[in-house]
């Protein structure tokens, strides 16, 4: 883990709550100037504290109304059945998320679609055809209580 300094974690809450800010701005909310403040956003991003700049569109205004959970078990837990599904699984870009789970499940994923038959066709067309996938089971998302994507900092150490 990086050393975090007080003024490395003010960047960091300001960058995740507005990554477009201009170094000038960024310096100006920091109690920094420019320079040592570009200075320590280019440290950040070769330490690999921050990794990428993007953009968070909003699924519901591009018509991807649908967010569902969907469980899947496999049939083995061999390396090769892991490898295998995890690259066909990447091949998706519904798929927002994947995770390797321990319990019941072996894997979580997110899916977004645009509605209730694009599911039943990623299902079908997608899913069911990778040969290691044992079991799928869906949740459907009834409302959004909360999403964020800023990381908490109030525990880093500093």
């Amino acid at each position: 883990m990086n050393h975090l300094d007080r003024i490395d974690v003010s960047i960091l809450q300001e960058l995740q709550t507005d990554g477009s800010l201009t170094n000038v701005e960024l310096a100006r909310r920091v109690n920094l100037s420019p320079s040592p403040c570009l200075a320590r956003v280019k440290a950040l991003e070769a330490s690999g504290v921050i990794d990428r700049y993007v953009a968070i569109a909003n699924a519901k205004s591009l018509g991807l109304g649908l967010n569902v959970f969907i469980s899947i078990s496999l049939k083995e837990q061999s390396r090769h059945a892991l490898a295998e599904f995890e690259a066909r699984i990447a091949e998706h870009d519904e798929v927002m998320e994947c995770y390797l789970m321990t319990g019941d499940s072996d894997y979580l994923i997110r899916v977004v679609v645009p509605d209730i038959e694009a599911l039943e066709a990623f299902i079908l067309e997608q899913l069911t055809p990778i040969p290691v996938i044992e079991k799928i089971r869906s949740s459907f998302t009834l409302k959004q209580v909360r999403y964020k994507t800023a990381l908490p900092l109030g525990h880093t150490a500093i």
